[in-house]
C-alpha cells in the first residue's frame, strides 16, 4: 500500500505542475563555445626559428608548394567551421582517386615543381626534392608515393644502375613525364628476399636481345605502383642467365604501354585491387612472356653483356655486386623515412590543438569542465610522442645529409642507417597516429579529421621498401659483422657511430636524482650502455650457437630476440645523438631550454623501455624514478604545447576541422551548407 500511495502522489504532483507548454519547465543551458587556443596559450620561444631548426632546409620552397596547392581547385578545397581545408576526397571510387592523383601531378609538372629532379646534379637538388615530397605527403600519401616511385625508384635505378647512354635517353624524358616509370622488383612469392625473385632473363646471341619471362605464377611482379593504369615503362629486376649460368639479379628497362596507353605485346597487366589505403596509386601485377628488349636496356653500371654474350663486371664478388644493385632502394627508404615523420606531425598537431579546446568533466561541482590537455594522463599520452617527433626530425635531417654526401666508402653506413631509420620512423609513426586517433575520441574516426584515415594510409610503410622486421635484422647483422671485423683488426671502432665502444663502460648511478635524469651525459651513457652491452651479448650468443654446430644463418636466427633489442638500441642511440647535436647549435635562451626538455623527455622515454629492466641496466626503483621524471617533464612542457606543434610549420588548411572550430564545423548550419 505504501508503494502504491507513493506512486499516486508522484503522479498527482506531475499533473498539478504540468503547464500548457511542456517545455516551459526546462531551464536553458548555454551551449559550449569554441575558443581558439591562441587566445589562451602563449609562445615563450620563436616558433619560426624552431621550425627552421626542425625542417632543416628549403623552408621557403615548402611554403611556395603549400601555396601552389591551396590555390588550385584540384586539391579539393572545402569550407568547414569557417576555414578552408584541402584534402583528397576519399569517398571517391578507386578509379576516381587514381585519375585525380595524375591530374594533380600534371598540374604540379606544369608549375615547374619537378624541374631538375633527374637532370640536375643530385647533390644540388636532393634536399629540395625531399622537402617537396614531405609537403606532398602532408596533403596526400598517394601523390607522394606516385611521384616517389617515378623519381626515386624508376629514375633512381636509371641514375645509379645505368650509364651515360641511359641517362641521355631516359632522364629528361622521365623528368618531363613523357615517360612514366614504375619499379618492378617485388613478386608475388618474393618481397624482402630480392635474391630469390623468379623472373628470368636470358640473352639471345643471334639477335642481341634479352628475353624476359615470368616462369610461374609466384614470379608475377606484384604491388607495382603505377603499373595498373598509367606507367609506360618499368625497370624489371630479374635473374640473368648467360650461357646456362645464373649471374644473379640485374635490372632491365622495359616498355609496357605504347603512347596511346595500350599494353605492349607479350605483356599482361592486372590490377591489385582496392586497398585499405593508398587507393590513389594504381598498383598492378605484371607477367612477361618472351618479352624482348635491346641489349642496351640492361642497366649496366654493375655489369654488362657483350654482343657475343660474354658477361663482364668490374665487381667480382657476387655479394658486393648484388648490394650495388640495391642502390635505388636507399633513396626509396629515405623517402619513406622522412615522410613518416611529417605524418606524425600532422597527427600530433591535430590532437594537441583539439586537446587545447575540448573539455571533459569538472573536478568540483559547478566548476568549468577541464581541458583535455590539462589532465596529466592526456599529457602523458601525447608529450612523449611530441618529443619523439622532434627527435625523428633531427635524425631525418642527418639521414638526408648522409645520403646527399654519400660515397662508395660510406655506402655501408647509408645502408644501415636507411634500414634502421626506415623501420624505426615508420613504426613510431603508426604508434603516434594510433594514440592521436584515440586522443581525439570519436571525432578521430571521421575521415575529414584525418588522423584515423592516416593510420590506414600509412600502414603500408611498415612493409614496403623492406619489411621492418627484416630491415632491423640487417642492422643487427651489420653490427655483428662490424664487431667481428674490429676485433680481428685489433683496432678501435670507428664506423656506424660505435666509437663509444672504445671508451670505458658507462656506469649508471644506483640512485639517479631528478637532476641526473635531465643530464644529457647521463642520458647518452644510458643509451650507449644498453647498445654496447647488447652487442657484446649478441656476439657471444651467436658464437656459442656456432660452437654448437649451427651455421651462421641458423645462429643468427636462434638469437633473433637479442638481435631485435640490439637494433632498437642502435636506432634510439643514433637518433638521440642527432638530437644532442642539433641542441648544441643553439645559444642559451628559451628555445634551447625547451629543446633540452624535449631531449630529456625523449631520452627517458627510451630508457623506460623494458630492455632496461630485462637486462638489469636499471633497478625497479630506478625504473619508477624514470617514470616519475617523464610525468614531471610532461607537466613542464604543457605551457609550450601550442608553440611546439605550431613550429611544425603545417598550414591550417592541411590540418583538419578538428584542429580548429570543431563546434561550428559540426553545427546544423554546416549540414545545410
Amino acid at each position: 500500500m505504501d508503494r502504491a500511495f507513493q506512486r499516486t502522489k508522484i503522479f498527482t504532483n506531475h499533473l498539478l505542475l504540468q503547464s500548457s507548454d511542456p517545455l516551459s519547465s526546462l531551464s536553458s543551458n548555454a551551449c559550449l563555445s569554441y575558443s581558439t587556443p591562441e587566445d589562451s596559450e602563449s609562445y615563450v620561444f620563436d616558433v619560426k626559428q624552431m621550425r627552421n631548426l626542425i625542417d632543416g632546409h628549403d623552408v621557403e620552397e615548402r611554403d611556395w608548394l603549400f601555396g601552389l596547392m591551396m590555390r588550385s581547385d584540384l586539391f579539393n578545397p572545402k569550407v568547414r567551421g569557417g576555414k578552408v581545408f584541402v584534402s583528397p576526397d576519399y569517398t571517391q571510387s578507386m578509379e576516381q582517386q587514381r585519375e585525380m592523383t595524375m591530374k594533380r601531378i600534371e598540374y604540379l609538372q606544369d608549375k615547374g615543381v619537378f624541374k631538375g629532379w633527374l637532370t640536375e646534379k643530385e647533390e644540388d637538388i636532393v634536399l629540395r626534392i625531399c622537402a617537396f615530397l614531405e609537403v606532398l605527403s602532408i596533403f596526400d600519401h598517394s601523390i607522394k608515393i606516385r611521384v616517389g616511385v617515378h623519381f626515386f625508384l624508376w629514375g633512381g635505378a636509371i641514375k645509379f644502375l645505368g650509364t651515360k647512354h641511359h641517362h641521355d635517353k631516359w632522364l629528361r624524358a622521365s623528368e618531363n613525364f613523357t615517360v612514366k616509370g614504375c619499379f618492378a622488383m617485388t613478386e608475388l612469392g618474393h618481397g624482402s628476399n630480392v635474391r630469390g625473385i623468379e623472373t628470368v632473363t636470358t640473352y639471345d646471341t643471334n639477335t642481341g636481345e634479352f628475353v624476359i619471362n615470368t616462369p610461374c605464377e609466384s614470379a608475377q611482379k606484384y604491388w607495382i605502383g603505377g603499373a595498373a593504369n598509367h606507367a609506360t615503362h618499368t625497370v624489371v629486376f630479374s635473374q640473368l642467365h648467360i650461357n646456362g649460368t645464373n649471374q644473379g639479379v640485374h635490372a632491365f628497362l622495359v616498355q609496357i604501354r605504347d603512347a596511346d596507353g595500350n599494353i605492349c605485346p607479350n605483356i599482361r597487366i592486372a590490377d591489385c585491387g582496392h586497398k585499405i589505403g593508398l587507393n590513389g596509386v594504381d598498383n598492378g601485377r605484371i607477367w612477361f612472356d618472351n618479352v624482348r628488349v635491346p641489349r642496351e636496356n640492361l642497366l649496366n653500371a654493375v655489369a654488362y653483356v657483350s654482343h657475343d654474350g660474354q658477361y663482364i663486371s668490374p665487381i667480382k664478388n657476387p655479394d658486393q655486386r648484388f648490394a650495388a644493385s640495391m642502390a635505388p632502394l636507399r633513396g626509396g627508404r629515405l623517402n619513406v623515412s622522412v615522410n613518416a615523420v611529417y605524418q606524425s606531425k600532422v597527427g600530433l598537431a591535430i590532437a594537441i590543438r583539439y586537446a587545447l579546446t575540448r573539455r571533459a568533466f569538472s573536478l568540483k561541482q559547478n566548476e568549468p569542465e577541464v581541458l583535455l590537455l590539462d589532465y596529466p594522463s592526456h599529457q602523458r599520452r601525447l608529450f612523449p610522442l611530441v618529443a619523439k617527433a622532434y627527435a625523428m626530425s633531427f635524425a631525418a635531417n642527418y639521414f638526408k645529409m648522409l645520403y646527399r654526401k654519400r660515397t662508395p666508402e660510406s655506402n655501408k653506413t647509408v645502408h644501415v642507417v636507411s634500414s634502421s631509420f626506415k623501420a624505426t620512423f615508420t613504426w613510431n609513426n603508426m604508434q603516434i597516429l594510433k594514440v592521436c586517433r584515440e586522443a581525439c575520441g570519436g571525432q578521430g574516426l571521421k575521415t575529414e579529421n584525418r588522423v584515423g584515415h592516416l593510420k590506414a594510409e600509412f600502414d603500408v610503410q611498415s612493409t614496403f621498401e623492406g619489411d621492418n622486421t627484416i630491415l632491423m635484422q640487417q642492422v643487427s647483422k651489420a653490427l655483428l659483422a662490424e664487431y667481428v671485423a674490429v676485433r680481428k683488426r685489433n683496432k678501435g671502432f670507428t664506423a656506424l657511430g660505435l666509437g663509444h665502444m672504445n671508451k670505458p663502460r658507462p656506469v649508471i648511478p644506483s640512485q639517479p636524482t631528478s637532476t641526473t635524469l635531465r643530464c644529457s651525459e647521463f642520458q647518452m651513457d644510458a643509451l650507449c650502455l644498453r647498445e654496447r652491452d647488447l652487442l657484446d651479448h649478441f656476439v657471444a650468443e651467436v658464437s656459442n650457437c656456432r660452437a654448437r654446430g649451427a651455421s651462421s644463418e641458423q645462429a643468427f636466427n636462434m638469437c633473433y630476440q637479442l638481435g631485435e633489442d640490439l637494433s632498437r638500441a642502435f636506432s634510439e642511440r643514433a637518433i638521440f645523438q642527432t638530437f644532442v647535436e642539433a641542441e648544441a647549435t643553439l645559444p642559451a635562451g628559451s628555445l634551447k631550454d625547451v629543446l633540452g626538455s624535449l631531449r630529456s623527455l625523449y631520452a627517458l622515454t627510451c630508457t623506460e623501455d623494458a630492455s632496461y629492466l630485462r637486462y638489469g641496466y636499471l633497478s625497479v626503483d630506478n625504473g619508477a624514478g624514470v617514470r616519475r621524471g617523464i610525468a614531471k617533464m610532461c607537466s613542464e612542457l604543457r605551457p609550450h604545447a601550442l608553440a611546439l606543434v605550431t613550429s611544425f610549420g603545417i598550414p591550417d588548411a592541411f590540418l583538419s576541422p578538428l584542429a580548429f572550430n570543431w563546434i561550428d564545423a559540426n553545427s546544423w548550419s554546416s549540414v545545410e551548407a
